[in-house]
């Protein structure tokens, strides 16, 4: 997505050469209608696999996994990152670790809300080391429901996160990858083709 692109170049803020911050526009305020175009690119993209959830990690992937529901037509589901009072019942759940944060969680669902009859796609806002979205993919596993795919916003494909889900045959979109950046510099990998490659997956 070019226009997400020129957003990242022109309101992003660079703090190091791993660290990107877009709060102005994606993951604190929030641009309704940049997201409910980043969720129609999801859903044109994966649109064809017959998904029935679409499933991410609170709290900043809620409003793209959201957009992708709206415009797959169906629910989203959010993994918990603390068990509250009132999810009593049986859940499935993960350990990951939080670059940002760099701290240590458990992410659950309630079992009620995916099953085997489910195919679910997995969004989240950001796709770095991976940890979340593998922790996320063990959960699709754990519960039995088959996995179309992971749709990233931004990627930082200069680390690990990708290289991570592909090693488990799980197709990646991101809309805008990142190759490398540093204060003031930042440059993309050319995405023209992967939506290609990805629908044929």
């Amino acid at each position: 997505m070019k226009v997400l692109e020129e957003r990242i170049r022109q309101e992003g803020l660079i703090l190091s050469e791993t660290v990107l911050k877009v709060d102005s526009f994606l993951n604190h305020q929030v641009d309704t209608a940049l997201t409910l175009a980043i969720g129609k690119e999801f859903a044109a993209v994966f649109g064809d696999r017959q998904i029935t959830k679409v499933l991410t990690v609170e709290a900043s992937g809620i409003q793209f996994a959201m957009a992708a529901g709206i415009a797959l037509g169906v629910p989203f589901i959010y993994a918990k990152k603390k068990k509250a009072i009132t999810l009593s019942e049986a859940v499935y759940s993960a350990p990951v670790h939080s670059f940002t944060r760099q701290e240590d969680y458990q992410i659950s669902i309630s079992q009620k809300y995916l099953g085997p009859d489910d195919t679910v796609l997995i969004v989240d806002d950001f796709l770095a080391t991976g940890a979340a979205l593998v922790g996320l993919c063990d959960i699709v596993a754990e519960s039995g429901a088959q996995l179309a795919g992971v749709g990233c916003v931004i990627e930082k494909s200069f680390q690990e996160g990708r290289g991570l889900l592909e090693q488990r045959g799980i197709p990646v979109y991101s809309l805008a990858r990142i190759a490398s950046m540093s204060p003031g510099e930042i440059h993309f990998i050319d995405n023209e083709g992967l939506l290609k490659e990805c629908a044929g997956c």
